[in-house]
């Protein structure tokens, strides 16, 4: 029995000088991705913050396109207004 035992202490021995490189490997990279993965949400948090900006700021680009918009269509009707108006008091002189 000293020789069974023995002979399993060498296994269990053997076992955990493999598995203590390979645990502290395992360690590591988890370590390095938990890492890696806590800079991406970092990132993603930026992300949407800036693009949560970038839309406020294409909104108020189309709200001040569109005032444009309506200005210049009303100085154009008043334009034509004043063309008719020059057209009609020219072929009433003639």
């Amino acid at each position: 029995m000293a020789a069974s035992r023995s002979q399993s202490d060498l296994q269990l021995q053997f076992q955990s000088e493999t598995e203590s490189p390979m645990s502290s490997i395992v360690y590591v990279i988890s370590q390095q991705v938990q890492g890696a993965m806590e800079n991406m949400f970092k990132m993603t948090s930026e992300i949407d913050e800036n693009s949560a900006g970038i839309s406020e700021e294409i909104e108020k680009c189309k709200e001040s396109a569109i005032e444009k918009k309506k200005g210049l269509e009303e100085v154009r009707e008043q334009v034509e207004k004043a063309a008719y108006a020059v057209l009609e008091l020219l072929n009433n002189r003639a």
